[in-house]
């Protein structure tokens, strides 16, 4: 990665003027620092578990049961050998994307300083969800493999704003075949291609963006 990169990383661009407590679904991704294959393994498109691989996926629904605001549903979640990806309901999960149109749609990308997003992180937000859920996941992940203390999660995590029940539809799908197309994850070290479901799905779309998640 060039200076220059790095420097575009560290840039706070968070969707300005949207309020991330308000109800709406969230399509979440999470990688591993340096993107270690720490939780298990892809085989003949499937993704096969470890332990610390199980103790994630308990986690990232412990979270939700300690967070009355949050809905998760096992359909719309994933476990990789290097990252996650989840779909996140926040208020009334009985409404469609649609409902929620009371915000300008606006993307970007960026990376956001850990202090800055965690001071002003409002409470029963997304990001109060995935800082929560990173450092229990972390913790219980240390203490299986007894490496108290090291990191386990890249500081920044990627979500995209759903607003439409197409665009449910076509992100359910790509979280369900993610292990089918792991050969080429754009998070897979030894990838052997370009996953050009995520270019179409993600890297065009308006709302998604990056930024520091917290704890590791």
């Amino acid at each position: 990665m060039t200076h220059d990169e790095r420097q575009y990383r560290r840039r706070s661009l968070r969707l300005k003027g949207y309020d991330y407590t308000q109800s709406g679904a969230y399509f979440v991704t999470i990688v591993t620092q340096d993107r270690e294959c720490l939780f298990g393994e892809v085989v003949s498109g499937t993704m096969r578990l470890n332990d610390l691989g199980r103790i994630v996926w308990e986690e990232w629904f412990r979270s939700a049961e300690i967070r009355r605001e949050i809905h998760l549903t096992p359909e719309e979640f994933v476990v990789m050998p290097n990252h996650i990806h989840g779909i996140v309901w926040i208020g009334d999960h009985a409404q469609s994307p649609g409902a929620h149109d009371n915000t300008p749609c606006v993307g970007a990308h960026g990376r956001a300083p850990l202090r800055c997003a965690s001071l002003r992180r409002p409470p029963r937000s997304l990001g109060a969800f995935i800082a929560g859920f990173k450092s229990a996941a972390a913790k219980r992940i240390n203490h299986h493999r007894g490496t108290p203390g090291a990191i386990v999660w890249q500081r920044n995590y990627y979500e995209h704003i759903i607003r439409t029940d197409e665009a449910l539809n076509r992100i359910r799908e790509y979280i369900l075949t993610n292990p089918l197309r792991w050969h080429l994850d754009r998070e897979n070290p030894a990838a052997a291609g370009r996953d050009d479901v995520w270019e179409s799905l993600f890297h065009r779309a308006s709302g998604h963006q990056s930024h520091a998640g917290g704890l590791p």
